[in-house]
């Protein structure tokens, strides 16, 4: 399940190298057959007959497994053109043995810019990006190839091929390196990584620029290096526990929600309704005197108390059985400022989002002073550049070397300093917590749900979150498994959902869980 970065997935290939399990050779070998394999499972249409493929390779070993492939290809029949960027003398030992083993066959054309005319290129063919894979630390400077690569990934009648990550993109972070503008950036339909999934697949616009992705195994047995800790997928088998055992209500906990004033309950009624369906045992609303009315008028399993100011907090947090809150959703300013030191001050689990983020944007040290290991804190990336502004902007930055800053980086750096776990919410949803590690809840790719982006569909998250705290889990594994299943419940309903449907998926996603 790890999301490797180009130096983990370097140290990886050596761990294994140095220990005399593999060779360079074996693992091009492997890549190149694996790349194939996979180019021919996605298009079985090219299994039969001669086609016709354009490989671009590049100066290191990406370039050696694009040789790889323009011999496998070759040999079933295809017909190669095949351009290298470099010389052939400069390329590491391993590619460059593979060069000399295709120059056997076929011709090396040197690749520079606007190099590939158009009429090298018409008709239905394959193009293989070879150029740089994963380690590229400057900008693609051939726009000309770039533009051609984008522009045949558009092209129905065109089939783009990246290995391990188009080139230009960076692998760590998912992001373009450089300003070309969006047309002049490379694109593929289907992006073959090896041994584990990059990070840069995951995050920011790695998905849209790699296509479908594919990971072919190579046969390496490290992970990664030892010591290292990257970033792990959410996935079932990662999920925290999510099954009820037999008990008295109050021993799956107790949940509080803190609400708005009148006509400001509905986000924070949102948030209680997925803590209860969640399995905490008992969730409370509550609720300023005048807006008692309102919320008694919309709920019945979900309890009401009347908490006007942090006093009456304070009373209701007398009772031991309360042992998780939320706070945020509809809150208003005025009232987050006034309650959240309240709710902190108490050591309970606390989940933190919207109104009671926003209320510290002026001083976000006022609001890290008081947190606590057993919080959560869920911003948006607009919230998250309020409260932490400067490490916001090295991701609105635009990079002009790789490795880039990752959204990754971003929220491990935000939690160690805040001290409290963070869920950087989107659709490549990263949860860091203060001691370096990482969760990514990725809705990308089968798992994408562009109608999550719906009013009241993060209120519902916080409430997930905030009930399965209650039900002990900790932090961490609470907000990932909060996270997935809020995009399996989305998944589950499909569009034109709105964020009261969310809860109703809920049971048909636990029950295929088999909890």
């Amino acid at each position: 399940m790890e999301l490797l970065t180009a130096a983990e997935m370097s140290a990886a290939e050596r761990t294994d190298i140095e220990a005399g399990r593999v060779t360079g050779a074996e693992l091009m070998a492997r890549a190149g057959a694996g790349t194939v394999d996979a180019v021919l499972a996605k298009w079985p249409d090219l299994a039969a007959g001669a086609h016709r493929a354009v490989v671009l390779c590049g100066p290191g070993n990406n370039g050696g497994d694009g040789f790889v492939v323009a011999r496998l290809l070759a040999a079933r029949g295809w017909t190669i053109d095949l351009y290298l960027l470099g010389r052939a003398d400069a390329l590491p030992p391993d590619a460059r043995a593979n060069h000399d083993l295709w120059r056997e066959r076929g011709e090396v054309r040197a690749l520079e810019d606007a190099a590939i005319a158009p009429p090298a290129v018409d008709g239905e063919v394959l193009w293989i990006d070879a150029l740089f894979g994963t380690g590229l630390s400057r900008p693609f400077t051939l726009s000309a190839v770039a533009r051609q690569l984008g522009a045949a990934a558009r092209d129905p009648e065109t089939r783009v091929v990246a290995i391990d990550m188009p080139s230009g993109w960076c692998s760590d972070s998912g992001r373009w390196l450089g300003d070309a503008a969006p047309e002049a950036r490379t694109a593929a339909d289907l992006t073959v990584t090896f041994h584990r999934r990059k990070a840069g697949h995951i995050l920011s616009d790695g998905p849209t620029a790699c296509g479908q992705l594919a990971r072919v195994d190579i046969g390496l047995e490290a992970a990664t290096a030892p010591g290292a800790r990257p970033a792990r997928l959410v996935e079932p088998d990662t999920l925290a526990a999510v099954s009820k055992r037999p008990g008295h209500k109050y021993d799956h906990g107790h949940a509080l929600v803190l609400t708005g004033g009148a006509g400001r309950t509905g986000a924070a009624r949102l948030s209680a309704r997925a803590a209860l369906r969640i399995g905490a045992g008992l969730v409370t609303l509550g609720v300023p005197g005048a807006a008692q009315l309102e919320v008694a008028m919309h709920e019945t399993a979900v309890m009401l108390r009347r908490v006007d100011d942090a006093e009456a907090l304070d009373t209701a947090l007398e009772d031991p059985r309360l042992n998780s809150l939320c706070l945020g959703p509809g809150l208003g300013s005025e009232r987050a400022h006034a309650l959240v030191p309240a709710a902190l001050a108490s050591g309970r689990a606390t989940v933190l989002d919207a109104d009671a983020l926003t209320a510290f944007a002026d001083a976000p040290d006022r609001l890290f002073s008081k947190l606590h290991a057993r919080c959560v804190l869920t911003p948006h990336m607009g919230e998250f550049a309020r409260l932490f502004p400067d490490i916001a902007e090295d991701l609105k930055r635009t990079p002009e070397s790789g490795p880039a800053a990752s959204r990754i980086d971003a929220a491990r750096a935000a939690s160690v300093r805040c001290g409290a776990v963070v869920l950087l919410k989107g659709a490549d949803t990263v949860i860091a917590a203060p001691d370096g590690r990482v969760l990514v809840n990725a809705a990308v790719y089968e798992r994408s749900v562009p109608w999550l982006a719906t009013a009241g569909a993060g209120d519902t998250l916080a409430g997930l979150i905030a009930g399965l705290l209650a039900r002990g889990i900790a932090p961490l594994e609470a907000a990932g498994t909060g996270a997935w299943l809020h995009v399996e419940c989305a998944r589950r309903f499909g569009p034109g959902l709105i964020a009261e449907d969310l809860c109703g998926m809920l049971p048909g996603v636990l029950r295929e869980l088999g909890v």
